[in-house]
């Protein structure tokens, strides 16, 4: 779930709140690294967990329909179509991922219900609902593209949801789109033979990852002074505003990862931290950077410095 981007964007977070003073020790850094990248699995859930909400609030809705006075003909033979989804039946049976999210209390829906009913109700009043309706059968696949599109034009995008994770959890903001992409890659391909651990996967690829992340974190905090020197020497008209902001503690984690990771390809690095430069700092940052990084790996290869081995790893 957790690509090295997003390991390497929870890294310079880390370190910004040491810099600022928000860490009393090194110590304490690093298990607010950790908690903030297994945070982003508890947003996993809760998404899921909300999804289960949303399917239990249509079969709410269903049972109030038929019990009208006036229930018209089609409220008393309604559809099942929405009730029988096979990804969202898949959820709500899931036992596993049900008791995970019971465990870590991450089931809240019901008390922040008014969240569920304006997805749902946005769900009914949409064109893609109305056309999935149309009929009273669907295939998997055509469950699947409803769940799909429900989720990328409804509910990821909903201002209401976005603000409520944000209030829940501030690093939450930056682990939604993150996981919003892997809820809609899972989608993509379920199947109703999956096991029941499908929608329970690891939040790292390997413990490689885990450990990149920690090493990471540590070798450039533990080697700040001799990173800003490796910046400071090949930097004229030096602007030291830049080097205490985002763009210095990203120079400082592409600088470490040049020096101290060899089995990650210097192209790698310089591309990933100009792409989090490009999101996380000024429009003019990802230029600065690659400027001072394309200069280093120069001088380096001219010096047989630092040399590289292995596929390496993104």
């Amino acid at each position: 779930m957790l690509n090295r981007r997003h390991i390497r964007i929870k890294v310079m977070q880390a370190i910004f709140s040491y810099e600022g003073g928000e860490g009393d020790d090194l110590a304490k850094s690093e298990s607010f690294l950790l908690h903030s990248m297994n945070g982003m699995y508890d947003l996993y859930l809760n998404v899921l967990a909300l999804l289960i909400a949303v399917h239990k609030k249509a079969e709410e809705h269903l049972e109030k329909t038929q019990q009208k006075k006036l229930a018209s003909e089609g409220d008393k033979n309604p559809s099942y179509k929405f009730i029988n989804n096979a990804i969202l039946k898949s959820l709500r049976s899931n036992k596993l991922l049900n008791e995970t999210i019971t465990k870590k209390k991450l089931d809240s829906w019901e008390l922040d219900f008014e969240y569920v009913e304006i997805l749902f109700k946005a769900i009914l009043d949409s064109d893609l609902y109305e056309n999935y309706m149309a009929t009273r059968t669907s295939s998997v696949q055509e469950d699947k593209y409803l769940l799909i599109d429900l989720f990328t034009e409804i509910i990821a995008p909903n201002d209401k949801l976005y603000e409520y994770f944000e209030d829940k959890k501030l690093t939450w903001v930056d682990d939604i789109s993150v996981v919003n992409t892997f809820l809609v890659r899972l989608f993509k391909k379920f199947k109703e033979s999956k096991p029941e651990t499908y929608f329970l996967p690891d939040l790292f690829k390997d413990d490689e990852d885990l450990e990149f992340g920690k090493q990471l974190f540590r070798k450039t905090v533990l080697n700040q002074v001799a990173l800003y020197e490796e910046v400071a020497r090949r930097t004229k008209n030096w602007d030291a505003d830049r080097l205490a902001s985002i763009d210095g503690i990203l120079l400082q984690m592409a600088i470490c990862e040049l020096q101290k990771f060899p089995s990650i390809p210097q192209k790698v690095t310089i591309n990933e931290y100009l792409e989090i430069a490009k999101e996380y700092s000024t429009p003019k940052s990802s230029i600065f950077i690659n400027g001072i990084l394309d200069k280093l790996v120069k001088e380096y290869k001219e010096e047989n410095l630092y040399p590289k081995s292995g596929r390496g790893l993104l």
